[in-house]
């Protein structure tokens, strides 16, 4: 009867044992459980964050293009213009040192002829008239 009494302590034991390590391997398995929700839980954050950075930075990108665009186009119209009142400025300058250079052309030409037609007079005043003959 020891001997029984023993083997079925042993047995109480064993099963005892049996039943606590299943509690453990339970406590495991939902710790891991636990665990793998946690890190589930954090990567689903880390994705919406990252998607969210990433729509900020294109609308900023974009703001930024759009605004480097303008700032392209203005620089590009004003380029033109000043080349444009250059060039205006240039035919202006040109319109006036031709018309500068008619109008003395115009002076000069007149005072030669003045000074001719001085000439031309001086001369028959100086020469004595012609005797009339009878």
């Amino acid at each position: 009867m020891k001997i029984a009494s023993l083997i079925a302590a042993l047995v109480a034991t064993a099963a005892l044992t049996a039943l606590g390590q299943e509690g453990v391997v339970q406590d495991v398995k939902q710790g891991a459980k636990k665990a793998g929700e946690t890190i589930k839980d954090g990567l689903e954050t880390a994705g919406e964050k990252t998607k969210e950075t990433a729509k900020t930075v294109g609308k900023k990108t974009k703001k930024t293009a759009e605004a480097v665009g303008e700032k392209t186009k203005e620089t590009g119209e004003t380029v033109v213009r000043k080349t444009k009142q250059a060039v205006d400025g240039t035919g202006e300058k040109a319109s006036e040192t031709t018309q500068k250079t008619h109008h003395k052309s115009k002076a000069s030409s007149k005072a030669k002829a003045q000074t001719t037609e001085e000439q031309t007079t001086d001369r028959d005043s100086n020469t004595p008239a012609p005797n009339p003959t009878p």
